[in-house]
This record gives C-alpha cells, sequence and structure tokens, in this order.
C-alpha cells in the first residue's frame, strides 16, 4: 500500500514544516526499523549485491577504476571499508571506499536499471551504504535494511519526477536515497535524516552533459560522487549540521529553478508505514554491457542476424530504422544529433550510448561481448561501419506510451526494426522487453546472476575467492559484521598502479 504525495513550490512567507516537505517524509520511511521484510525483496538485494560484484570485477583493469582506486588508497583508515580488488583486511575511509568501488560498479554500464519519469542505476546505492556498514561494524540484518530503503527511494522518485527533460543528471534522485538508506543502516532519527537527505540532493545536481556528444569517463564517476557525498553528508548532518530547506519545494529550491518551475506540481508514491519496502522488485539488470534502452535491441538484432544472415551485409541493406520510445530515440538514437553516435574513433562511453552502432554490431556478430564489442578495431571494421550508416531512429508514439506506462506488464524499453533491403523486401520485427527482464524470453533468476558473476570473474579472480564471495553474499541477511568485511575479493594478481594525482 503506498500514498501518493503532491509536491509543489512554497512562497518563503508560506511556512511548510520539515514532516510536510519530501525530504521530510523520505526521512520518515528511512527512519521507520520495524518494518515486515518481504522475502522476494530479500532475495533480490541478494542478487544485486553478486550482481554489483561481478562488474565491479570485470572493469578493475579499466583507467577511472584504476584512478579512483589509487585516491581511496591514499585515505587508509580504520576500521575503514574494502575496495574492491584489494586485500580485505586493507581499509580505507569509508567515503572513498565507495567512491572507489562506485565508479568500478559502473564504468561497463552493466548494472541493475529502473526506468519511468526518470531512470536509474539502483544498484548504484550499493556502494555507499555497504562502505558505510563495513565502517560502522553493522551486521548483515541492518546492511539489508538500509540497501531496500536505498533502492525504495530512487525507484520512487524516479517514478515521480523526471530530470532528464531539464538537462539534469539522473544522479540527482541517487544522492538524497544513498543518504536516506545510510539513515536507515545507522538507525539515525529522523531530523538527522532529514538533514542528510536535503545535503546530498543540493550537493549532487548537475547536468546532463557528462551524456552528451563525447562522452567522457565522468559517466562513471558521477552516481559515484553522489554516492561519496551521500557519505559525506550523512557525517555533517550526525555532526549537527543542517542543509537548505525547503531543498525540494522552497521558493529558490529544486523545483522552482532546476525542474518544471514554481506552478509545477509532482505525485510522488511512497510505501505507508508498516508496509514492506518492495521497489527494488520493479527494477531489472542487464545481460549486455550497454545502455539499457539497448538490452532488447540486442536480443532482438541478435536473433535476426542469426535467423537471417543475409541482414549482415550492408551490400544488401538499403536502411533500417528503428520505432521506439522518445527517450531511446533522442538519447541513443539518431534524435540526440550526436555525430559521434556515428564515429568509428567514438570513446567506449559513447558507443555505449549509439543505438545505431549496438543494433549493427549485434546484427553482424549475433552476440554482445562487455570488452570484444567496444573494441576500436570491432567500430572501425569498414562493413560496420557501412551498415552502421544506415540505421536510424525515431520516435513512435505508442513505443512512449508504454515506455511511461505504470502498468508493469505493458511497460517496454524495445520498439519494431524495420530493414528494407536492396532487393525491394522489407524485413519488419518488434520486442518489448530484454530476454533477461522479468517478462523476457529468459528471465535472471539466482542462477543467471550466479552465472554472470562467474563468467566475468573468471581469469580475475581465484576459483577460491569467487566460490568464498558467493558464499558471502548468499548468506547476506545472517552475517555479522565481521563477516561483512568479506563482502568484497581480491584479485588473483597485482592490478595496475594508479597514475599520480594529489594525494
Amino acid at each position: 500500500m503506498t500514498t501518493t504525495h503532491t509536491v509543489r513550490t512554497y512562497k518563503s512567507s508560506e511556512p511548510l514544516a520539515a514532516a510536510d516537505q519530501l525530504a521530510g517524509k523520505l526521512a520518515a520511511l528511512a527512519a521507520e526499523q520495524d518494518r515486515p521484510l518481504d522475502q522476494q525483496a530479500v532475495d533480490m538485494v541478494i542478487n544485486r549485491v553478486i550482481d554489483n560484484a561481478a562488474v565491479a570485477v570485470a572493469s578493475l583493469d579499466r583507467a577511472p577504476v584504476i584512478s579512483a582506486r589509487g585516491q581511496a588508497e591514499a585515505h587508509p583508515y580504520t576500521p575503514g571499508a574494502t575496495v574492491f580488488g584489494t586485500p580485505a583486511d586493507t581499509r580505507y575511509s569509508p567515503a572513498w571506499a565507495a567512491w572507489a568501488n562506485g565508479v568500478a560498479v559502473r564504468e561497463l554500464d552493466y548494472h541493475d536499471t529502473f526506468l519511468a519519469a526518470d531512470y536509474s542505476h539502483p544498484g548504484d546505492n550499493i556502494p555507499p551504504i555497504l562502505a558505510v556498514a563495513q565502517h560502522t561494524g553493522a551486521d548483515g540484518a541492518q546492511l539489508l535494511k538500509g540497501l531496500l530503503t536505498g533502492y525504495e527511494i530512487q525507484i520512487d522518485l524516479v517514478r515521480a519526477i523526471c530530470l532528464h527533460e531539464h538537462k539534469i543528471d539522473h544522479v540527482a534522485h541517487l544522492g538524497p536515497s544513498a543518504a536516506a538508506g545510510i539513515g536507515t543502516l545507522l538507525r539515525l532519527p529522523t531530523e538527522t535524516i532529514f538533514q542528510a537527505i536535503g545535503q546530498a540532493l543540493h550537493t549532487t545536481t548537475a547536468t546532463r552533459q557528462s551524456r552528451k556528444g563525447e562522452i567522457s569517463t565522468w559517466k562513471a564517476h558521477a552516481p559515484a560522487f553522489a554516492g561519496k557525498m551521500a557519505v559525506e553528508a550523512v557525517d555533517r548532518a550526525m555532526r549537527g549540521q543542517t542543509s537548505p530547506s525547503p531543498i525540494y519545494e522552497g521558493e529558490d529550491g529544486f523545483i522552482a529553478w532546476l525542474l518544471s518551475g514554481p506552478d509545477a506540481r509532482y505525485e510522488v508514491p511512497l510505501p505507508d508505514s508498516g508496509q514492506p519496502l518492495t521497489g527494488i522488485l520493479d527494477s531489472y539488470t542487464k545481460e549486455h554491457s550497454a545502455e539499457y534502452q539497448a538490452q532488447a535491441w540486442i536480443d532482438l538484432a541478435r536473433r535476426l542476424g542469426t535467423e537471417r544472415p543475409e541482414l549482415r551485409d550492408p551490400a544488401n541493406i538499403a536502411r533500417i530504422v528503428l520505432h521506439t520510445s522518445h527517450h531511446t530515440h533522442y538519447v541513443i538514437g539518431s534524435g540526440a544529433n550526436d555525430p559521434q553516435k556515428y564515429d568509428p574513433t567514438a570513446s567506449r562511453e559513447t558507443l555505449d550510448h549509439s543505438i545505431p552502432y549496438i543494433v549493427a554490431v549485434a546484427l553482424q556478430d549475433g552476440r554482445w561481448h562487455h570488452v570484444d564489442s567496444y573494441a576500436p578495431e570491432r567500430a572501425g571494421r569498414p562493413d560496420t561501419v557501412a551498415l552502421w550508416q544506415k540505421i536510424t531512429t525515431t520516435e513512435d508514439a505508442e513505443w512512449t506510451r508504454r515506455y511511461h506506462s505504470l502498468d508493469l506488464r505493458e511497460k517496454a524499453f524495445g520498439g519494431r526494426i524495420e530493414i528494407e533491403l536492396t532487393d525491394g523486401t522489407r524485413v519488419v520485427d518488434e520486442i518489448a522487453v530484454a530476454d533477461a527482464h522479468p517478462l523476457g524470453a529468459r528471465p535472471f533468476g539466482r542462477a543467471e546472476y550466479v552465472g554472470k558473476f562467474r563468467m566475468l570473474a573468471e581469469g580475475i579472480l581465484s576459483p577460491d575467492e569467487i566460490d568464498r564471495f558467493l558464499d558471502v553474499a548468499q548468506r547476506l541477511p545472517e552475517l555479522s559484521p565481521a563477516e561483512l568485511g568479506g563482502l568484497t575479493v581480491t584479485a588473483a594478481r597485482p592490478l595496475p598502479a594508479a597514475p599520480k594525482g594529489l594525494y
């Protein structure tokens, strides 16, 4: 059971008590410690802890992760928190551990997602909440509650408040959710969590230029920065420091100047008191290392290329049009008007946000690989470039409606492909959700999450370390404080040294 809360701007002359503010309502949700647990939600938390670790392990040798890990290693701390790849008995500042692990989780764009009014990767909540749990000596049961809160609040904000139409990066919903999750973890009072949420939102709002044009390495750093700011916001709030208020509803606040303006209204659904937090069950992970809106298209393209090999040859293709949602068309499609999305020398981050490129490669290869599919030699292959240039997107009103539908049975992230061959024949097909989606052809369950971890960890972790981590992760709700330190991995070989910075 949920209640929908209307959120609007208030003039400075209009009193608005903290409890009546959106930040106050989020804080009250986070402060409630005796909610019942939903077993499916508990199981999904375990799945996502495994999923996060899988994609973090696969990125340990990538430059942004090396850099972030080097920054964390410059801040050893006791008791501290662990950093992926480094020995479990070496601890670092929880804020810097959250930063390093957040970058590792986000680098490959390969973990969970939730899409509604805006979009998100709610697994980004795990690194900061876990880091604080390890540092403070929390147990698995309390970590579980904190993660359920982080997921719930980010997903509920994403259901209601669109950021991308105002060119605000989606991590503006992550700062408050991570701060709230840490508040639950630490059993903080409502007032302290309220102050932390306000500070986290205020310090994590940035423009979407990080996901426009030639996309930089900051794409992986942005959510990690939000998580680090959430840790710092909680620390300040615990020391009695206050935040701008009302942070959402103020006359010069978030809604009035960064979103839809003083006359805007947002309807935010939140679980009622006494109800379990199950928002995590509405999210979904990725089988493929690519923007979530590309997941279904990869599945459709690899199937079509396997069934119709002639579609792989650009000489046979006159044009390919993807009829899809507004978001897919304008963010990762030709509607973005980014020439970089058709550039064979573009960065991996840019190719990850180019659905024309992704469809071309999946069509030709019949698969998708988190490294090989983005390799410069793969992107520059002449026949791929020729096919790629023939692929465009267009918005379809029905696919846009389904993208935004609140009915999970019809909510869709795919579209219809229309391929016109040079001989005049046409191939038309469509897909609504990815194969791994809960409503897809092959939904992910525990076995698939474990399989993803084993696949990505092979050659990076020892077999014993793989087994050890999976054992610890699957016992998460029962872990003692000492065992919680085991929710990390140690690489089987030395990791690359970070370039020198200030530290």
